[in-house]
């Protein structure tokens, strides 16, 4: 009889989620290899939409309590069992350490899903987080109960929102650390006990699920009123996505040029910004479709003229990294106007393959969307040089490769 393949246990924030692309399709990509999985989430989903590459995941799902008041009994029976583990004890004490630095609901809750986690066990051989912030921390626990090997892929807010004294604990328990930019993965090595033990892995792209666009954009210029330039925004609408500062930039746009813009995305921040531009007098010029699945947001992408977001780094220190949504309109040699932060320069090329500007900055913003708007030529030609760097350095089978020979060397393989 062949012996069952070694399980790895993936914990996550939340599953499935329409923003976190990324994740399934890292998830889908290691099932192909032929790995096993089972995934933990920390919460339940909140979309009622999915992408069609969740519904291809086979993983099992472990959803655990999102608060520990709302499944008392859960929660003890999880503390109960876990605490026959020889591995409970100095787990506990390692939590208690923690929260002397993290006085907070949050940290407790991370340990009781931990217990939860280990007395509902679904068998596994390595534990690998997404995120090195809350997720992270109750892959930690579990891993230290059950004497086990755990590893995380950490990415943009997780590391730039944690003190410092956490991230060099987890680097120092964790296996091997993986991270998706050239500043988040320097960053991390500059805390590691064992910089080589932090890996630099860009995510990449799922390609087939974003074949090249073989249709004709136009030469829409701006000037035919009837014939406006269609730009797209794809992202939830929270701080770090800088929409105030693209709609302000936009407001500052001669106002003679004719152009649209689709915003697909939910998030909190949706009805301010709709009274911001309501505010700026250009409320007619933006469609607000709310969240989208992965098929509408691809149709959008070839259906637009130019990809506009304005991140920035928010006083909390949150971020994006890579923005996915960067890469995805790229893909279909859409150009992008965007803000040099975090590794968009890393993929990005003012001049060569997007326009870049600083971020917070209205009108720079709003001088490069007008050269983007009035130049069709630039468009094109920065969309396709994009596309061929998504298409030459950004697929995302190298990013599995990456990830199954780190497996590998912990004894998990497909």
């Amino acid at each position: 009889m062949t012996p069952p393949k070694p399980r790895l246990v993936v914990v996550v924030k939340g599953y499935p989620r329409l923003s976190e692309t990324f994740v399934a399709q890292e998830l889908r990509g290691l099932e192909l290899a032929g790995f096993d999985l089972a995934i933990v989430s920390l919460r339940h989903p909140t979309e009622a939409k999915r992408h069609a590459v969740h519904d291809e995941i086979t993983a099992p799902v472990l959803y655990l309590p999102e608060y520990l008041y709302q499944e008392p009994l859960r929660v003890l029976r999880g503390l109960w069992r876990a605490s026959w583990h020889p591995g409970f004890r100095p787990a506990f004490r390692a939590f208690l350490g923690d929260l002397t630095r993290d006085l907070t609901p949050n940290r407790i809750r991370r340990f009781g899903q931990a217990a939860v986690m280990v007395a509902e066990w679904p068998g596994g051989s390595l534990i690998y987080a997404h995120f090195i912030h809350t997720p992270a921390s109750v892959a930690d626990y579990a891993a230290q109960i059950l004497r086990l090997g755990w590893t995380v892929s950490a990415h943009a807010k997780d590391i730039w929102t944690s003190p410092e004294w956490e991230l060099r604990g987890k680097l120092s328990r964790a296996r091997w650390a993986v991270t998706c930019t050239g500043t988040g993965h320097a960053h991390l090595q500059s805390l590691a006990a064992d910089p080589a033990r932090v890996h630099l892995s860009y995510h990449g792209l799922n390609l087939d699920r974003f074949p090249p666009f073989a249709g004709d954009r136009g030469a829409r210029d701006g000037l035919d009123p009837d014939d406006p330039v269609r730009l797209v925004s794809v992202g939830r609408a929270v701080a770090k996505k800088g929409y105030d500062t693209l709609l302000e930039a936009l407001a500052l746009v001669p106002r003679e040029l004719a152009w649209r813009m689709e915003h697909l995305g939910g998030g909190p921040d949706r009805k301010a910004l709709q009274s911001l531009a309501a505010r700026l007098g250009i409320t007619d010029r933006i469609t607000w479709r709310g969240a989208v699945d992965q098929a509408q947001v691809l149709a959008a992408y070839r259906a637009a003229d130019l990809f506009a977001l304005a991140c920035r780094i928010t006083p909390d220190g949150d971020r994006d990294g890579l923005p996915n949504v960067l890469v995805e309109a790229a893909s279909q040699g859409l150009a992008a106007v965007t803000t040099a932060i975090s590794a968009i320069p890393e993929v990005f090329t003012t001049g060569q393959t997007a326009w870049l500007v600083p971020p917070e900055d209205p009108p720079a913003l709003a001088q490069a969307l007008e050269q983007a708007i009035r130049r069709p030529d630039l468009r094109r030609a920065y969309g396709q040089a994009a596309a061929d760097v998504v298409r030459t350095r950004l697929d995302y089978h190298t990013s599995v490769a990456q990830l199954v020979g780190l497996f590998a060397q912990e004894g998990v393989s497909p």
